[in-house]
């Protein structure tokens, strides 16, 4: 420290504050969000922490400064976490004739409420997913009315409520269903559907959730027009909302794990989970199983369109049993506040 500047004391101090928030970030994915529900907030930001300390590891590498050993130390430990953010490759596998494709999409109401000002979104959505031609595909946030045409589909469960606007998640297959159900959340109009699938002599789980949302808009007026409101009401501060909803994320997945546990099929788990791959919540409901994009995914596999963040809250988790051969998120393809995602899977 006597060798340093001051500009460079500074720059040192605000360092190690990175890497002592940058640890207890690191920690929260084993600590329940009802303990700490504030704190909880942190790991909404762990990808920015990662960003900052290789800024500040490059910093000092350039001076020949012994203070790079802090944030490489930090990225050191933290290399899964970094996993999960940003994947430089994929390995490589042949397409064989048992393989089959799930594809997972947040369609926002299919834009019943007119947030894209367009009329054509329901119909480029279904143009997408008949290009995709995924087997299986997930929908949250489905509207019956807005009519869509998914014939090429002969199997699906659709489970919506409300009253005037009917929404909800829907599996759609082109395999046999055999079995369906649904898992109603407390206090919530989020949950969960699922189908127990045949594909030739196996049967499959497909489990459809939608967690609950902490509400934060995509678009960066409509944000500042939220904070607007949440000064206005002073008991409604924008930490403690999501922290409020991270806790209830956190009972939604001890309810979807209990669910889980009875099921003695091969699962998949498709769905927006309004929740970083940094969170308990994630933590709790992947498991042991596999996440598509660390498995095949490449790049930041962004899922949610919010300016400036590679955001990822919507996955793919496949059983241990199957390959996930391919991985893609399609960011460009924008018709939802959300993107969708397709894995290419084989069963052992």
């Amino acid at each position: 420290m006597k060798n340093l500047s001051w500009f460079n004391k500074v720059m040192f101090f605000l360092n190690i504050v990175l890497t002592l928030v940058t640890f207890i970030a690191y920690v929260l994915p084993f600590l329940a969000p009802k303990s700490f529900p504030l704190l909880s907030v942190l790991t909404l930001f762990m990808p920015l922490f990662f960003i900052f300390n290789a800024l500040f590891f490059i910093y000092w590498a350039f001076q020949f400064k012994k203070q790079l050993v802090v944030s490489g130390l930090v990225l050191l430990l933290g290399i899964t976490f970094i996993n999960k953010f940003y994947k430089f490759s994929a390995p490589k596998f042949s397409v064989e004739e048992d393989d089959f494709t799930v594809m997972s999409y947040n369609v926002r109401l299919l834009n019943v409420f007119k947030w894209i000002d367009r009329d054509d979104v329901p119909t480029d959505i279904v143009g997408f997913i008949n290009e995709k031609n995924p087997d299986i595909l997930c929908i949250q946030e489905y509207a019956p009315s807005a009519n869509i045409d998914l014939k090429v589909y002969p199997h699906r469960y659709i489970f919506t409520t409300g009253d005037k606007i009917k929404g909800g998640q829907a599996i759609f297959s082109k395999f046999p269903i055999i079995n369906q159900g649904n898992i109603i959340f407390p206090n919530s109009n989020n949950n969960v559907v699922f189908a127990d699938i045949k594909k030739g002599k196996d049967i499959i789980r497909v489990y459809n959730m939608h967690l609950q949302s902490i509400k934060i808009s995509p678009d960066v007026n409509e944000i500042d027009e939220n904070i607007d409101v949440i000064n206005q009401q002073k008991s409604q501060k924008l930490f403690i909302r999501i922290s409020k909803a991270f806790k209830q994320q956190q009972q939604q997945a001890e309810i979807f794990a209990t669910h889980k546990t009875e099921c003695t099929y091969p699962i998949i788990i498709c769905g927006d989970m309004n929740n970083s791959a940094f969170s308990y919540v994630y933590r709790s409901i992947k498991g042991k199983m596999k996440d598509g994009f660390e498995e095949a995914g490449t790049g930041f596999g962004s899922t949610y369109k919010f300016r400036y963040y590679p955001a990822r809250i919507d996955y793919i988790f496949t059983d241990e049993k199957m390959t996930v051969k391919s991985f893609e998120s399609f960011p460009s393809f924008i018709n939802s506040d959300h993107f969708p995602i397709l894995a290419r899977l084989s069963l052992e």
